[in-house]
């Protein structure tokens, strides 16, 4: 019975966090998924879904990483089948990318539909070098496909309309197809619905292998997504993703999500603030997080994670007054993350007091004054008392008075408990 592997979205040159180290994990993800359940598992067959490559153009590292795992499945005797993706498609009006590249070497089999627009056949053979279908020696038939974005609905109905001409297949078809399910992940527009796919069904498809949604799911046992082999953002942590290893047998279709292999650790933490912390009280919150996911073995330094701070709510400072690059770099020290990200989501206090239509004009300056100083927690205990010294300044300084009697006001104001000499008194008033 012939045996599979299905993956997609392996984004070999994922480079979003500028970190070598990290593009270096979906190397060793792809590789390692390979070795355990393709290689070992002594597959027929393996399928990329799309997305072999996170951009068009490549380092000639990132050709390397490909070369190499395709070489070990080249070795053992593995033929594998490809498709573009959104990521790694040839772009408008060219004939030629990296995944065409590969094939030229017999790394792989990639399978183009043929441009009907230059009447070319839509589904013609593999021969050797090019073609839009195959028929493998354990008796599966495979259809490749295109990236079609948005244009997808009319795509499928080119596709059904091209299996109708091809001749019968000895054994199961399979077409791989680069797009999404609706209902799968949020905010994800052009989904497309099981209306549009099930005609794919009905022309005699018996395995849909999907790629582009990094999660994985699969629907009515003919459907299936892996979703990405490593997550490409600390959101899609939560996903549930892997490779398929999948057996076509009298009793139908057994598919096995498998993630088991090389994948880094990614940590997500939250600290909600109530708007009652000082900014050294804050910057300890935050590292007492991170301290309490180690103590809990959420978080394992010596694996070298991802981690993710998030911090929300409201806090009695302007928010600016946190430095937050100093104390990224604490927590990334603490934590040992290979990459720490830092999410500073805050608002700082406002309070608005309620004023009625008469309100003179010193009213007003004080109420102002009042919210201003009382959103502070530097502040709010003496907010009154400063709301007054504020309005007592300005009349002062209508008045005319000399910077050095504005300043010795503001001094007694502020810091009424700290006792000046004659000496540090002169020494102030001359820097």
């Amino acid at each position: 019975m012939p045996r599979f592997l299905h993956l997609a979205d392996v984004h070999l040159g994922f480079d979003r966090y500028d970190c070598k180290e990290r593009t270096q994990d979906f190397f060793y993800a792809f590789n390692d998924a390979i070795e355990k359940y393709a290689i070992a598992e002594r597959v027929d067959f393996v399928l990329i879904a799309g997305d072999l490559f996170e951009h068009r153009n490549i380092q000639p590292a990132t050709l390397n990483q490909a070369q190499y795992c395709l070489q070990e499945l080249q070795k053992a005797g593995i033929p594998v089948l490809a498709i573009e993706g959104n990521h790694d498609n040839r772009p408008y009006g060219t004939k030629t990318n990296w995944l065409r590249y590969l094939a030229d070497w017999g790394l792989l089999i990639l399978l183009e539909p043929g441009d009907a627009t230059a009447e070319e056949s839509f589904y013609s053979p593999w021969n050797g070098r090019s073609g839009a279908y195959i028929d493998l020696d354990c008796g599966v038939r495979v259809l490749g496909s295109s990236w079609y974005g948005t244009s997808a609905p009319k795509a499928i109905e080119q596709i059904v309309a091209a299996m109708g001409k091809l001749p019968p297949s000895a054994g199961p078809t399979i077409l791989m197809f680069h797009h999404g399910l609706e209902g799968q992940i949020a905010r994800y527009q052009g989904a497309l619905r099981y209306a549009d796919v099930l005609p794919l069904k009905q022309a005699g498809v018996d395995y849909l292998a999907l790629g582009h949604i990094h999660k994985s799911y699969s629907l009515e046992n003919w459907i299936f997504n892996p979703g990405s082999i490593e997550a490409n953002s600390v959101e899609e942590a939560s996903y549930q993703r892997g490779v398929y290893l999948v057996e076509i047998n009298e009793t139908g279709i057994q598919a096995e999500l498998k993630q088991d292999y090389y994948q880094r650790d990614v940590v997500r933490l939250k600290l909600s603030t109530n708007g009652q912390e000082s900014v050294e009280e804050l910057e300890q919150q935050a590292i007492a997080q991170v301290q309490q996911a180690i103590q809990q073995n959420r978080l394992r330094p010596a694996d070298a994670p991802i981690v993710e701070l998030r911090i929300d709510g409201q806090v009695g400072f302007d928010r600016l007054e946190l430095d937050t690059r100093r104390l990224q770099q604490q927590l990334q020290q603490l934590s040992n993350a290979l990459i720490f990200l830092l999410k500073y989501e805050v608002d700082s206090l406002a309070y608005a007091s309620h004023l009625t239509e008469d309100a003179s004009r010193l009213q007003i300056e004080r109420e102002v004054f009042l919210d201003l100083l009382t959103a502070n927690n530097s502040y709010k205990k003496r907010a009154a008392e400063l709301a007054d010294g504020l309005i007592a300044l300005k009349e002062q300084q209508l008045e005319g008075r000399s910077e050095a009697e504005l300043y010795r006001f503001v001094r007694d104001m502020v810091l009424p408990e700290r006792l000046y000499s004659v000496d540090a008194l002169e020494s102030e008033e001359l820097s």
